[in-house]
């Protein structure tokens, strides 16, 4: 019996590994390698297919305001410039909205309105984006256009973020279609992170003195952190990408502009409008650059986001 128990307190080591454990972490290797592969495979193929452009146009093709297809002279930076734009007005927009939905719905609200509207919001992230265009069209249009662009120009008229004629297309215009788009995505994630929070984190706040607001905003949300900076950068990440919604309403005009009503133009959506008619050599690789330049922007605010939770996570670690 002694010998049974001391065989059995031994530490398995390698080459006493199950078969099948060695099958599982293959296998499972094989897999994270793929996507990997993957990722290396797309970026060479833009990297090839964008040749042509890049040996005529150079590093000034990111500061080029210039897009001619007539004369070759193709820039990316009103396009690079209208994606971020668009993409910031939506998260200043989505994210507030998002996460007090999130929290009502996880801290507050009743379960079975929760589990409701949870329901609901889940749909609305499936709706295609092109439907949330074409509602764009025949009722935000029209709205921003008559009373919203009018009211802010009339109100906040001496920013250089709100001058210039109402058109009711633009970069405020799209932006609130893609904060539309993206509010889903915050709710659902920040919501699975909020329940996700142990019952006791609460029940701890509450029996020291603190209101139900105070448990979940200074001992819930805070635990839920991380969970909730990725909903937002998912959000973000769905709004740099986004093509069809936002085609439809930003104006599709190449030019830079400080004011949130001119109409501008994104990378997703020169790519979708002008591809098909590409013609020559350099035009659709001057495209295919651009979605490369869309591929390493969308990578580099990933990037900059996991560096964010990296730094916050570990000065809350030091301050334990």
């Amino acid at each position: 019996m002694a010998s049974q128990a001391a065989v059995a307190s031994q530490p398995v080591t390698k080459s006493m590994t199950h078969a099948g454990d060695l099958v599982a972490r293959v296998t499972t290797f094989f897999f994270a390698a793929l996507i990997l592969g993957i990722t290396l495979l797309l970026v060479y193929q833009l990297y090839v297919s964008s040749a042509p452009a890049r040996a005529a146009l150079g590093f000034g093709f990111l500061t080029s305001s210039e897009w001619n297809p007539v004369t070759d002279q193709f820039g990316a930076a009103p396009f690079i410039y209208g994606t971020v734009v668009t993409s910031l007005v939506a998260m200043l927009i989505s994210v507030p909205l998002g996460l007090g939905a999130a929290i009502f719905l996880s801290e507050l609200a009743p379960a079975r309105i929760s589990n409701a509207l949870t329901f609901v919001i889940e749909l609305l992230a499936a709706i295609p984006s092109v439907i949330y265009g074409l509602l764009a069209i025949f009722t935000l249009v029209p709205l921003m256009r008559k009373e919203v662009e009018p009211f802010l120009k009339h109100t906040f008229g001496f920013l250089p973020l709100f001058k210039g004629p109402a058109y009711g297309v633009g970069f405020l215009t799209a932006g609130l279609v893609l904060a539309i788009m993206t509010i889903p995505f915050v709710i659902s994630v920040s919501r699975e992170s909020l329940l996700a929070v142990p019952r006791e984190q609460r029940e701890a706040a509450l029996a020291l003195g603190a209101t139900r607001w105070e448990s979940t905003w200074q001992i819930v949300v805070p635990y839920a952190k991380l969970g909730i900076v990725g909903s937002v950068f998912l959000g973000l990440a769905r709004a740099l990408g986004e093509t069809m919604a936002v085609t439809m309403v930003i104006g599709n005009v190449p030019r830079i502009n400080f004011s949130l009503l001119a109409p501008g133009y994104s990378i997703a959506a020169v790519i979708a409008n002008e591809f098909s008619e590409a013609g020559g050599k350099i035009h659709p690789a001057a495209l295919v650059e651009l979605g490369l330049v869309l591929f390493f922007l969308t990578i580099l605010i990933n990037s900059g986001a996991r560096l964010m939770i990296i730094a916050t996570t570990r000065k809350g670690s030091k301050r334990a």
